[in-house]
């Protein structure tokens, strides 16, 4: 049977909004002002240290970037679903892919903690074999290594990886395995500029995208 790996955060789920919650408190808690949600949303996407590199330089702070990391984490892991959501058709999608046999992973760039934790709170965590997160492995994507471990994790030859943003972009392009770009996540750059096999804006369209680049093994 095939797999298929999906990034997290502007893929599966709308997860800015709590992300920027975390930010603001935060920011808050060290006497900062806080930001407004595009420019949060704008710094998603390389994982949290360089999101808070980006907020300190936003914010001008003289905290320690270790130090700032730990109080977005400590704010964030201790509710990081709130007012995150799923987007539109993933989880009905996400059960068919599970009823007909495929290993499902994912591959994302937030920390694997609260990655599990926001599986768990949507009743997803038996969805997937296999959760490589930001701080799993020594590296992170766009290197190619997780995307690599998560493949060899899931032991299928036929794999089909899901992305929104730049990052995912560089990292499938990097690797032998076809991508599907989902349009509606954190991407800011043109869709014509990054790399993919395919792009869809509604979940209810990725299996025929997976029927095409990942067919059934005969």
């Amino acid at each position: 049977m095939r797999a298929v790996i999906f990034d997290l955060d502007g893929t599966l789920i709308d997860s800015a909004p709590d992300i920027h919650a975390g930010v603001n408190r935060m920011l808050q808690e060290v006497g900062a002002d806080t930001l407004d949600y595009p420019t949060v949303k704008g710094f998603i996407g390389n994982g949290v240290p360089k999101l808070i590199e980006r907020v300190m330089a936003a914010r001008d702070l003289p905290q320690t970037h270790a130090d700032l990391v730990a109080i977005f984490l400590r704010h964030y892991n201790a509710d990081p679903a709130t007012l995150t959501t799923l987007f539109p058709n993933v989880r009905s999608i996400l059960d068919a892919l599970r009823a007909e046999g495929a290993a499902l992973g994912i591959c994302t760039n937030k920390p694997e903690g609260p990655t599990r934790d926001i599986l768990a709170a949507f009743g997803l965590t038996d969805h997937f074999t296999v959760v490589v997160g930001g701080d799993t492995l020594p590296v992170h994507k766009p290197d190619p290594t997780p995307l690599h471990h998560a493949v060899t994790a899931l032991g299928r030859d036929v794999v089909l990886y899901v992305g929104d943003s730049e990052v995912d972009a560089a990292t499938a392009a990097a690797t032998p395995y076809p991508f599907a770009l989902f349009t509606e996540g954190y991407r800011k750059a043109p869709l014509d500029s990054l790399h993919h096999h395919a792009s869809f804006a509604d979940f209810a369209d990725l299996p025929a995208i997976l029927d095409r680049l990942a067919p059934v093994p005969a």
